[in-house]
């Protein structure tokens, strides 16, 4: 099987490089080989591989920059994705697309089912949904994944902010007011590879699911949580136990609305795959340590 995989050097690509080598032939591509913003190029680097499966790892993510450069946003989030929808349906591949919590307005506490409706508060959300939009418009075979709070060891995220800010100050002050599940880029692609072979199968249906780890907590818990299995571990951590301050999200204005309920019902991809996700935790702890090479 011929495989074309978009974003490739990001957080969720890194992994998926490794865990869709046993599906057949990966043709990796980094923003150096294929750049989202160039639909025509794009649509033709596709096309030259005639891959039996396309797995877009590539977006526009800085959500706060969003809120002034839509139109980029857009272009990437939106338009490309429909590309390769279109490439997708032309090939007859499976195309897998990654989408995000934004999409809703973060009202509420009850996890968000995948037929829930959309309400995104944000430029980034707005362009994302719509790169959902373009899936279904283009009637190719599809599997998209929304997914939330997203970390490893590869690329920046939160964890690694954290241990680096907590490294360099004595107190810091972390949202605890919007809650949502971790989730590594590691457990994204282990899924991601375990779902495409259940599809070839005809044991999973194409379509939407939800795909985060289990249980919940705030930005303040993940800090708190990620900063103390450093200290444990014996990584140089200037900040003082409990000096890290839980603050409202009132009180760190951003550009972009950050939803407060950011909880995704994973149920009907852990039943339709027979999986039992693993709590946040698990997976934060294998970012830290390897975020600081234990």
């Amino acid at each position: 099987m011929k495989i074309v995989l978009l974003g490739a050097n990001g957080q969720v690509g890194h992994e998926l490089a490794r865990t869709l080598l046993p599906l057949g032939t990966v043709h990796a591509l980094r923003h150096a080989d294929a750049d989202l913003t160039e639909l025509t190029t794009l649509a033709q680097r596709v096309k030259d591989v005639r891959p039996d499966l396309i797995v877009n790892a590539a977006a526009y993510t800085a959500v706060d920059r969003a809120e002034s450069d839509e139109a980029t946003a857009h272009r990437v989030n939106a338009l490309a994705v429909g590309v390769l929808a279109d490439a997708a349906r032309s090939a007859g591949a499976l195309l897998v697309h990654y989408s995000t919590d934004y999409v809703f307005d973060g009202s509420g506490s009850r996890p968000w089912q995948e037929t829930d409706p959309t309400g995104p508060q944000s430029a980034y959300g707005r362009t994302k949904l719509a790169g959902e939009a373009a899936i279904a418009a283009s009637g190719c075979r599809a599997l998209v994944f929304r997914t939330s709070w997203v970390h490893g060891g590869h690329g920046g995220n939160f964890i690694r902010t954290m241990l680096k800010l907590a490294a360099e100050r004595e107190a810091l002050s972390v949202v605890a007011d919007q809650i949502g599940a971790p989730t590594s880029a590691e457990l994204i692609a282990d899924v991601t590879m375990l779902a495409i072979a259940a599809c070839r199968q005809d044991r999973l249906d194409t379509g939407l699911y939800h795909l985060s780890a289990a249980g919940e907590t705030s930005w303040h818990g993940l800090a708190v949580h990620a900063i103390e299995r450093a200290r444990r571990l014996g990584h140089p951590v200037r900040i003082d136990q409990g000096a890290i301050r839980a603050i409202a999200t009132a009180d760190y204005p951003t550009p972009a609305r950050r939803p407060a309920n950011s909880r995704l019902d994973t149920d009907m991809l852990a039943s339709a795959l027979g999986l039992a996700l693993p709590e946040w935790t698990v997976h934060a702890d294998r970012t830290v340590d390897q975020l600081i090479g234990h």
